[in-house]
């Protein structure tokens, strides 16, 4: 599917005067990142030169592999746009296979958790398109806005086409995340028009134009709420509590532990005349007569004693985003924050694009893949999988990735 998706692109380059095609150039970048190796294209040049072929080719689909410099050149001028449908794509197969149902909540709804994180900083490397941090020296940076399906009992998430929080004039007017994320609900919905979507976030979206944006795309909220950042909702919510009009529920566990969820409705979220009224939701959970973790929210779905619990869960999923996504690509064999090259249009974007689209391919095999999942489960461990993958990889041929976990399975039935 990513294949066609670079196929489609319209090569602008002066045609003779190129030795790789676009398609090959943007393909070997996946599979660099598919395969979390930057030396990966030396390994395949190589085994190409003495072979006359390659694992590029044969799994990848790749006629002739390219230099890094060739790679970093015909990147910087791919627009990512492009390259952003091979998300849709690979949901839309998963939606296809059943695989999303798994994920529903409330019976219908889909949670869905938006973030923003920074991947390339420099005091000295930057291109038009970079942030500016100013201090005592001046931090050029590329920060994104993600958004990812989950659910608070599964692991496996599936990521979102990102938004790019960007300079658009190069200098003065700068982007900013919450801008980004208003940019990214619109494509979310223009991608997934008929889903009922819950967006989760913190407490940086929680703010009125950020909930206005979400009822004019018909989505739902469940939004932390920090104390100092909602100071009028809070007095109001200290009201009610003197009114006695803050209802409540504790709930004792098989571990002892107690979870305290408290709940008003109807309260302004700010001190605005044109304020909107959101739900208020708070949760304890004491262990030896201990607060060990605190947090609230607003929301505007109703609240009742039958679903607090599950809007807590819901709420407290937001952190799936920071360490299943974010800690993932940073810690765990991605190098998100590697500079792989900046170029000074669009290179270091779409390595972060490339480099999510393998992360979400390494997700479906997680969800979807019996092969992949017995590899998994007899290695022990993602990191030793893959590094006996690269190892394969570089010794031999192989026709298909089938072929290549069946080796890594059963390496008795290959000799």
């Amino acid at each position: 599917m990513v294949s066609d998706r670079l196929i489609a692109i319209n090569d602008t380059r002066e045609k003779g005067k190129t030795e790789h095609c676009l398609h090959d150039v943007a393909m070997s970048g996946l599979a660099m990142m598919f395969f979390q190796d930057p030396s990966l294209l030396q390994f395949q040049k190589r085994m190409e030169e003495v072979k006359q072929t390659s694992n590029l080719k044969s799994l990848f689909s790749v006629s002739s592999v390219p230099k890094d410099t060739c790679m970093r050149e015909v990147l910087d001028e791919i627009d990512p746009d492009h390259i952003k449908p091979a998300f849709t794509d690979f949901f839309f197969e998963l939606q296809r296979g059943k695989y999303i149902e798994q994920y529903r909540v409330l019976k219908d709804s889909y949670i869905v958790s938006v973030d923003g994180s920074g991947y390339f900083s420099s005091s000295t490397i930057h291109c038009p398109g970079c942030l500016r941090k100013k201090g005592k020296e001046t931090l050029f940076e590329h920060h994104i806005v993600q958004a990812a399906l989950m659910h608070p009992e599964k692991r496996q998430v599936i990521p979102l086409s990102p938004e790019e929080v960007t300079n658009t004039d190069g200098q003065d007017k700068q982007d900013c995340e919450i801008n980004a994320g208003k940019r990214l609900i619109g494509k979310i919905r223009k991608d997934h028009p008929k889903f009922h979507i819950i967006i989760v976030a913190d407490s940086l979206y929680s703010k009125q134009p950020f909930i206005e944006d979400l009822g004019c795309e018909h989505m739902r909220f469940v939004l932390v709420a920090k104390e100092e950042d909602h100071k009028v909702l809070m007095e109001y919510v200290k009201g009610a509590r003197v009114l006695d009009e803050v209802s409540s529920l504790t709930v004792q566990d098989p571990k002892g532990r107690l979870h305290r969820y408290e709940w008003v409705e109807a309260v302004p979220l700010n001190g605005n005349d044109d304020a909107p009224f959101v739900n208020y939701l708070e949760y304890s959970l004491i262990v030896n007569g201990k607060r060990t973790y605190h947090n609230a929210w607003v929301t505007d779905i109703p609240l009742d004693e039958t679903n607090i619990a599950e809007l807590v869960r819901i709420g407290r999923c937001r952190w799936k985003i920071e360490n299943e996504v974010f800690n993932t690509l940073k810690n765990q064999g991605y190098h998100i924050e590697h500079s792989y090259g900046h170029g000074e249009k669009h290179l270091s974007f779409n390595f972060f694009l490339l480099n999510l689209l393998a992360f979400f391919m390494h997700q479906i095999f997680e969800l979807t893949d019996k092969l992949y999942q017995a590899c998994r489960q007899k290695l022990g461990s993602k990191r030793n999988l893959w590094d006996h993958l690269r190892v394969s990889m570089r010794m031999l041929i192989f026709p298909d990735w089938e072929t290549l976990l069946a080796r890594v399975h059963t390496p008795s039935d290959f000799w």
